[in-house]
C-alpha cells in the first residue's frame, strides 16, 4: 500500500467508496426534488446522510450473501448493487423497474444480487434473514469453507419490534451466520430515541441475547468499515451472529413531505455541517493524499450524469399494463 494512503483500503476501493457513496446521495437528493414536484408516486423515504452505513458494510460483502431493507432502502440497494436505472423506474412505477413497477420507492428487491426487498413493514426483514442465513450455513456445511452472511437493517422504531427481537433469539440459538444492523439515526418516525427506547445503547439488547454487539459512529465510513469486517468475519466462520448499531443521522424527515417539528431548532443546519459522512471521508482521503481532487470531480461528472440518465429513462417508460396485474405474483420454480 502506498506510503500516501493510511487506510485499510487500497486507492481504487477507496474511489469505489466515494462513488457508491456519491451515487446514493446523488440519487437521493434527486428524488427530493422530483417528489416535490409531483412526478414521483406513493411515499418516498430518504436515505441521505447514512451512506456510510451502507457501503462502509456492503463493502465486505460477496455475491452470495444477502441483506434484507427497510422502507428507507435506496442506499442499501446501490451499495448492494441493484442497477440505478432499474431503481428510478422501479419509484415511478414503471415497466422495466426493478420489480417491474409494481413496488415502488419501499418493495425494491433483486434477488440477483441478494437484496431480499425493502420493506414497508417494520422490523420484517429480521426473520427474512434468519432464513438466509439458515440456508447459507446448511450449503457451507455441505460445500465446507466459509459461509455466506445474510445481514437485516432496521432502525430505532423497528429495533422494538416483537419479529426483531424474535429473531434475535432465534439466531443465537440456530448459531446463524447473520448480522442485524440498527441504523440508530436518533428517531422512530417522529419519535426520539430517548423517549421511546429504555436502554442506552442498542447493544445492551444483543447482551440479554446472548450475542456480541458493536456500537459505532455511523458517519464515520472506516469505523463502520472495521466493525463490520470484524462481525462479517466471525460469521463467516461459524461465530454466530452479531449486533452492529452504527449512530447516525438522517438529512430528511421520516417521509417526503414530514414537515419535521419534532426537531430542535437549527439541528438540521447543524447535522448538515457537521456530521456529513460524505463530506467526512472526501475530507479525510483527501487529507491524506490517498486520491486526487480530480478524480472525485470525475466519479461526481459520473454519478451526475448516470442519475439524469436513470430519471429520463423511468420518465419515458411505459406504465405496466392492465394485463401485467397478475404477473409476478408468485416465484415458480
Amino acid at each position: 500500500m502506498p506510503d500516501n494512503n493510511p487506510f485499510p483500503l487500497p486507492k481504487d476501493e477507496l474511489l469505489d467508496a466515494y462513488r457508491r457513496m456519491r451515487t446514493i446521495r446523488e440519487f437521493e437528493e434527486r428524488l427530493h426534488v422530483d417528489f416535490a414536484r409531483g412526478d414521483i408516486p406513493g411515499f418516498v423515504h430518504l436515505y441521505a446522510g447514512e451512506e456510510a452505513a451502507a457501503v462502509g458494510i456492503m463493502k465486505h460483502l460477496w455475491d452470495g450473501d444477502h441483506i434484507a431493507s427497510t422502507h428507507r432502502g435506496h442506499g442499501h440497494c446501490i451499495a448492494k448493487g441493484v442497477d440505478v436505472v432499474a431503481m428510478m423506474k422501479e419509484i415511478y412505477g414503471k415497466k422495466g423497474g426493478a420489480c417491474e413497477g409494481k413496488g415502488g420507492s419501499m418493495h425494491i428487491a433483486d434477488l440477483s444480487k441478494g437484496m431480499m426487498g425493502a420493506n414497508g413493514i417494520l422490523g420484517a426483514g429480521a426473520p427474512l434473514v434468519c432464513g438466509a442465513a439458515l440456508a447459507a450455513k446448511y450449503r457451507a456445511k455441505q460445500k465446507g469453507g466459509p459461509s455466506d452472511v445474510a445481514i437485516s437493517f432496521v432502525g430505532d422504531g423497528a429495533s422494538n419490534q416483537g419479529t426483531f427481537l424474535e429473531s434475535l433469539n432465534l439466531a443465537a440459538v440456530w448459531n446463524l451466520p447473520a448480522i442485524f444492523v440498527v441504523e440508530n439515526n436518533g428517531y422512530a418516525e417522529s419519535t426520539a430515541r430517548d423517549y421511546g427506547t429504555a436502554v442506552d445503547s442498542y447493544v445492551d439488547r444483543a447482551a440479554g441475547f446472548g450475542l456480541p454487539g458493536i456500537t459505532v459512529d455511523g458517519t464515520d465510513f472506516f469505523a463502520v468499515y472495521e466493525a463490520a469486517g470484524e462481525v462479517i468475519r466471525r460469521a463467516r466462520e461459524g461465530g454466530g451472529p452479531s449486533l452492529l448499531e452504527c449512530k447516525m443521522v438522517r438529512f430528511h424527515g421520516h417521509f417526503e413531505g414530514d414537515a419535521q417539528t419534532y426537531r430542535a431548532k437549527g439541528e438540521l443546519e447543524d447535522i448538515r455541517a457537521n456530521r456529513d459522512c460524505l463530506q467526512r471521508f472526501t475530507q479525510a482521503i483527501l487529507g491524506a493524499k490517498a486520491v486526487s481532487e480530480a478524480e472525485l470531480q470525475a466519479i461526481d461528472r459520473d454519478v451526475l450524469g448516470l442519475i439524469e440518465r436513470a430519471v429520463a429513462e423511468a420518465k419515458a417508460a411505459p406504465p405496466p399494463d392492465a394485463a401485467d396485474l397478475t404477473t409476478d405474483v408468485y416465484v415458480r420454480y
